[in-house]
């Protein structure tokens, strides 16, 4: 037996440098790679490997690197984003103690949340009075490198109007200040239906620039569209379009473009998906420059602030939001956030404490600090994958931007109706696959833990209009587990009422042929609050009929393997029902089989793809009825 002569350190030096280590492999090409696949793939469409975005972008499985020369991704300052932390508590010596903390300990900045704000979630500071910000900002030096975004809901020049004039009583200079005033009269109009008068906001901005003021006045707000149920590009187009009609209207006041351009920030959602988040907030700012390039002016940085996206957070194995959370930061950073925001853990729970801020404010230093992503510049930059997905997305944006002007401006576009009809489209949509859980929730939809322990709030948020249905000619933030949330309380509700939901797993022949198919069962019925009673199978079918009346409940579900199903499912299914099953469901698609087990009792089949929503409700009717409908 020959041994090999290990290769020394020079040897390997030599062989890097002057050829480099994919010298040694024979170079493959995109033809040799999809020869492989189809080898995997047995026949099947290749299709199965291309995803689909809310757009209908193509993401496909495998991308050339991009070489061509694109606009960069720029934060408007040199190094990482700015950590900002959320004040949202109602009252303001509260939240002014929140703020001194997370100042104290990393943060860079405010996020200042004011009730009836779009993104309030039922808190939120009470007014933007004088009185409000002496309480809030004591100890607090705006003038000190901190960044402060404000999100003041529709009273937003009284807030800034009460911001300044506590500025003007603390002697603190305009121009010593990094403030995003955050007035967004379009988005009000979106959010609450207010009027979308531009002029009163349009008058202050330029009173306030011409005061000293830097910081941008205006948002260009895309989080009202994102939690809505939102597609990426209608975020993108209703940003573009919002902050083309401000740019208008400050030019028609006398400020010159590049003044006016000064007083507009904008601010995006980022979720969890991290090659939209990312994507969206490259594309943003290269839709930005084009409007740019319109208006005869060479392109420079926008202020770009993020939040993490609301509709992604669950009450549910709140947990989960720490990667949520975690995930869209960084998609956020890498994208060229100039700040972000990450909600806390359990932000849909109620008001946050001191723990669920901390892990939210650490998730940011850590990745600043440790991970070092604000290092580098546009880091995804010549990535194949994220170039194809940012061109797809600004030319889906501008063709809907043009779409809305072509309407008569965002403003006329949200009067008429038009835009919400088509956000509304979207969500709903996006409900069905939920629904079907095609979009999976992590906890809630899928995985669920029926024994979690509660995590701790200080004060518990109810729940608003979540359920309500869309309306009409407003954009609402719908969270994405809010229909199977429900569900489960009513599981809790009846527990509490000594009526437990419950539902028996049939579990046939050896835990190779129904191991699979009982987890599925009873991950499905548990995601709505029903208990699945499980066990490790049964001898015979005696003894699996004789677990049923034990268990106290009516509702069962046959788990087996296809094969166990065609010797045994129909004999199982006229157990079940003589047993006393009101109804009986059975875990796989029935295929041929479908007649013959419905005409031995089987009344339903579930399977992967179906609409869970639906399902679970109709079990729930069943469990509180107690009776079999129109069932043989």
């Amino acid at each position: 037996m020959t041994t090999a002569k290990p290769i020394s350190p020079a040897t390997l030096a030599v062989s890097a440098t002057e050829a480099g280590f994919a010298s040694a492999f024979a170079k493959a090409n995109a033809d040799q790679w999809r020869q492989l696949v189809d080898k995997v793939l047995k026949g099947a469409a290749f299709d199965r490997l291309v995803g689909k975005t809310a757009d209908g972008i193509a993401i496909q499985p495998l991308y050339a690197a991009e070489i061509q020369d694109r606009p960069r991704a720029l934060r408007q300052k040199p190094g990482s984003w700015l950590a900002l932390t959320r004040i949202d508590h109602p009252d303001a010596m509260d939240a002014n103690t929140a703020a001194l903390n997370d100042l104290e300990n990393g943060a860079r900045g405010l996020q200042i949340v004011f009730a009836d704000a779009p993104n309030a979630y039922g808190f939120g500071l009470p007014n933007g009075r004088a009185r409000t910000w002496t309480e809030l900002l004591e100890r607090v030096r705006p003038d000190a490198d901190i960044r402060l975004e404000i999100d003041p809901g529709p009273h937003g020049l009284e807030c800034a109007q009460g911001l300044k004039d506590w500025l003007t009583a603390q002697t603190i200079p305009a121009a010593s200040t990094d403030i995003g005033f955050g007035l967004d009269p379009i988005g009000q109009r979106a959010f609450a239906g207010h009027s979308a008068s531009l002029k009163p906001v349009i008058d202050f901005a330029r009173a306030s620039w011409l005061e000293g003021f830097t910081g941008p006045m205006l948002a260009a707000d895309g989080r009202i569209v994102h939690a809505a149920g939102g597609s990426e590009a209608q975020e993108l187009a209703f940003m573009i379009a919002s902050g083309l009609a401000y740019l208008r209207g400050l030019e028609a006041e006398g400020l010159t473009l590049v003044q006016a351009r000064h007083l507009i920030g904008f601010r995006i959602a980022a979720d969890a998906d991290q090659f939209l988040s990312l994507s969206k907030a490259r594309a943003l700012r290269r839709l930005w420059a084009s409007i740019e390039q319109a208006c005869g002016l060479d392109p420079a940085p926008l202020r770009l602030h993020v939040e993490t996206a609301w509709r992604m957070t669950s009450r549910l194995d709140p947990w989960v939001n720490i990667l949520r959370g975690t995930m869209a930061c960084f998609s956020a950073g890498l994208g060229g956030a100039d700040s972000i925001c990450v909600l806390p853990l359990t932000q849909a729970l109620g008001l946050p404490d001191d723990f669920a801020r901390r892990i939210a404010r650490n998730t940011q230093l850590v990745l600043i600090e440790e991970s070092h992503l604000g290092v580098v510049s546009d880091p995804a930059a010549g990535a194949g994958g994220i170039e194809a997905l940012t061109d797809e997305l600004c030319q889906r944006a501008w063709a809907m931007m043009q779409e809305i002007e072509q309407a008569g401006g965002m403003i006329r576009a949200l009067d008429t109706g038009q835009f919400q009809k088509q956000i509304h489209a979207s969500q709903q949509a996006r409900a069905r696959d939920i629904a079907r859980r095609k979009i999976p929730l992590t906890g809630t939809s899928e995985f669920p833990d029926m024994f979690e322990r509660g995590l701790d709030v200080l004060s518990s948020r109810t729940q608003t209009d979540e359920l309500d249905g869309l309306h009409p000619n407003l954009l609402r933030p719908q969270r994405d587990a809010a229909p199977f949330e429900a569900l489960r309380a009513k599981g809790l509700a009846a527990e509490a009422a000594k009526r437990p939901a419950q539902i028996f797993l049939a579990n046939l022949g050896p835990i190779a042929a129904f191991s699979a198919r009982s987890m599925f069962a009873k991950n499905l019925f548990e995601a709505g609050g029903i208990a699945a009673l499980s066990n490790d199978g049964f001898a015979d079918l005696a003894a699996c009929i004789e677990a049923f009346k034990a268990s106290r409940t009516s509702i069962a579900c046959l788990c087996s393997s296809d094969a166990l199903y065609g010797e045994q499912g129909a004999q199982a299914a006229r157990a079940l029902k003589a047993a006393g099953a009101t109804y009986v469901f059975l875990a796989g698609r029935p295929g041929e089989l479908e007649t013959s087990l419905r005409q031995a009792g089987i009344d339903d089949f579930i399977f992967a793809g179906m609409d869970v929503l639906a399902l679970l409700t109709k079990t729930f009717t069943l469990l509180e009825t107690d009776q079999t409908p129109g069932a043989p």
